[in-house]
């Protein structure tokens, strides 16, 4: 039988799952999902520039996957949500610093993508998040 093996990051990993009820990853089998990360320091404060923010909330979905044995090497689909620089569209940088870093952290790997444009996200200043799910190879 398989079973779901929790994880997250110490630090606010630790606060997320005391204060706010939730984990940061769980595992089944070969298979790891993450809860949406966002560009967030220890502290949740986001940097002004939007693509050190989504740069972060790459490193973050890194951090996270670590705890569950998996690597962005391992992802096969992201799903990532972002408020609009305009009214009604997500915006080239947003997608231009997705690309680069999906290239950058995956090589020639390329996921599934789902690019998403929502009102607002989880966290006041908050303009990213990004989800993942990851296939671990058996050995891992």
């Amino acid at each position: 039988m398989t079973t779901a093996q929790f994880s997250h990051p110490a630090g606010l990993g630790d606060f997320q799952r005391t204060e706010m009820h939730y984990e940061q990853a769980v595992r089944i089998g070969d298979v790891v999902h993450i809860s949406g990360q966002g560009g967030w320091d220890d502290q949740v404060r986001f940097p002004a520039d939007l693509t050190d923010e989504i740069v972060r909330a790459f490193d973050n979905v890194e951090k996270v996957l670590a705890t569950a044995g998996a690597t962005w090497r391992d992802v096969v689909a992201v799903d990532s949500f972002h408020v609009p620089t305009a009214a009604d569209e997500i915006g080239d940088e947003h997608t231009r610093v997705m690309i680069e870093q999906m290239r950058r952290r995956m090589g020639d790997r390329a996921p599934v993508w789902t690019e998403i444009g929502v009102p607002a996200l989880g966290a006041v200043g908050m303009r990213v998040e990004i989800k993942v799910t990851a296939v671990v190879p058996p050995s891992a």
